[in-house]
């Protein structure tokens, strides 16, 4: 049942591109509307899809083991959160983009912002139902913590938003290569959008980094290991570090700042599947 609203939901983020798309190829307010709205209903959807995923793993956890007393009960819902495994956390990414895209892009989000937000969040929805694995598996005992609930929450929020602020840095390069006739969007308020999707993107990773050294002392006796995903986590952080840094001290904006981002965003998809396809490690469960 979940799976099929999944499949519901990639297909409501498609019609949401293309009602965008149309938008900006006809200019239509009205069409602007539509595809909020069909953004909106993905995103409704996509909220009850993750909560139905939770009653599901709380239920086959309870099978293994069934919790005595209020407790036991909250302690087993609070573990089962669907964040424990490659398919759970590309549904919880997905679901973050389209949130953050409504929320942080709010009346910006139309026309060409409108495809990237609603496209991003189809893409990492069909992978996940189309090429991962989907089943529920009893949690490894590392798992079992309320600080990876947190440091998991918090990257993939922190991802989403350096996932808006790649999308804003491509439109703002195609938006500077061609005539400024009919632009996609004001290249100002693109490379706003852009700093605000990386600040925010930011303050999530690093509460994540944080967080994550508190489960990882906790789960295997120490707070770094300079595991691949560790690794790969910190050299994201300087680059999103190097990025701001350079806008508010040194006053870069534009192109050098679009480019930062899209280079902080390649370093964020190699450490979420470039790690862990090529370089297993401790967060091989990931």
């Amino acid at each position: 049942m979940i799976s099929q609203i999944l499949g519901l939901v990639t297909l409501v983020y498609l019609v949401a591109t293309g009602l965008f798309l149309a938008a900006s190829l006809w200019s239509s307010r009205r069409l602007e509307d539509w595809g909020r709205m069909a953004l909106l209903a993905g995103l409704a959807a996509h909220l009850g899809a993750f909560f139905g995923r939770w009653v599901e793993s709380y239920r086959h956890a309870s099978q293994y083991t069934p919790p005595e007393g209020a407790a036991a009960v909250l302690n087993l819902v609070i573990h089962q959160v669907p964040l424990s495994n490659f398919f759970e956390s590309l549904v919880f990414f997905s679901l973050s983009v389209s949130f953050l895209g409504l929320v942080s892009f709010r009346r910006h989000l139309k026309g060409a912002l409108g495809v990237v937000v609603a496209l991003l969040a189809c893409l990492i929805l069909a992978y996940a139902s189309l090429a991962v694995d989907s089943s529920i598996r009893p949690l490894m005992p590392a798992l079992k913590s309320n600080w990876l609930l947190i440091h998991v929450l918090t990257c993939f929020i922190g991802y989403a938003g350096f996932a808006l602020a790649f999308g804003a840095a491509l439109l703002y390069l195609w938006q500077t290569r061609r005539s400024r006739a009919n632009p996609i969007a004001p290249p100002q308020e693109l490379d706003r959008l852009m700093y605000r999707a990386v600040a925010l993107g930011f303050l999530f990773l690093s509460v994540g980094i944080l967080t994550g050294a508190v489960w990882a002392d906790s789960a295997w006796g120490r707070y770094w290991s300079w595991d691949p995903k560790e690794t790969w986590s910190l050299i994201t952080w300087f680059i999103y570090a190097g990025l701001l840094h350079a806008r508010l001290v040194k006053g870069w904006q534009g192109r050098r700042i679009a480019w930062l981002a899209i280079l902080g965003f390649a370093a964020v998809l190699f450490t979420y599947f470039g790690v862990s396809f090529l370089l297993p490690g401790l967060h091989s469960y990931f």
